[in-house]
């Protein structure tokens, strides 16, 4: 496994946040189970050591921040699990640039942290991503491998409902041939009847096609 300090880096037209690699998942679809990246032009996503708010700020600083039209907290790891630096750095980006931001996730900081965390991200945080991958709670532990076991999936959607009153925009995800096509059309029945909006990511095995290595990553 190649290690590098690549804490940002960019996808089209938007700066990803790269905070840690621990996951409380293990999903038989990750892309990390392939590759060290999810890019050709960047290089391993797999830290030497957790970032702090101090390198972060400092490596925010240094980018032109003109390029981007968006900040997103996606990496090779769940951002979450990086709680207390994310909450820094989205303040200190709502505090210094016009820029939307969003939080890629598994769903599963309440569990993570033992505590609501949608509460902290209102004001910081603009659009929330969320990893449903399924409607079957069973299917959802064979394929997503939680470490919280039974109670991973109703706590995902927990979050999701909470996130709705703190959060502009929640999203919630699945990904494009790991679940049949009916699997996909209760995911998007659920997400309306939840008040969501419902996503569809491409899936790609390796990193030979940005866009595709993109979506799989969120």
């Amino acid at each position: 496994m190649h290690k590098a300090q690549t804490i940002l880096y960019r996808v089209k037209t938007g700066l990803y946040v790269n905070l840690t690699n621990k996951c409380p998942c293990a999903c038989t679809f990750c892309i990390r189970n392939h590759a060290d990246h999810v890019y050709t032009e960047t290089d391993s996503l797999w830290l030497e050591h957790e970032p702090g708010f101090a390198e972060l700020q400092s490596a925010l600083l240094a980018e032109d921040m003109s390029r981007y039209t968006e900040v997103v907290f996606c990496g090779y790891g769940e951002p979450t699990e990086a709680l207390g630096t994310l909450l820094q750095t989205a303040r200190f980006l709502k505090e210094h640039y016009q820029l939307p931001v969003r939080l890629n996730t598994n769903g599963l900081a309440d569990l993570i942290h033992g505590k609501p965390v949608a509460p902290l991200l209102a004001g910081l945080v603009d659009t929330v991503s969320i990893s449903l991958n399924t409607s079957d709670p069973d299917r959802y532990l064979q394929t997503v491998r939680p470490r919280f076991g039974a109670q991973a999936y109703p706590a995902m959607l927990q979050f999701a409902r909470r996130c709705t009153a703190y959060v502009p925009h929640v999203v919630m995800t699945t990904v494009s041939t790991t679940i049949p096509e009916d699997d996909e059309q209760r995911c998007a029945a659920l997400c309306k009847e939840l008040g969501l909006t419902y996503r569809i990511r491409e899936y790609s095995p390796a990193p030979a096609d940005g866009k595709e290595a993109a979506d799989a990553a969120q």
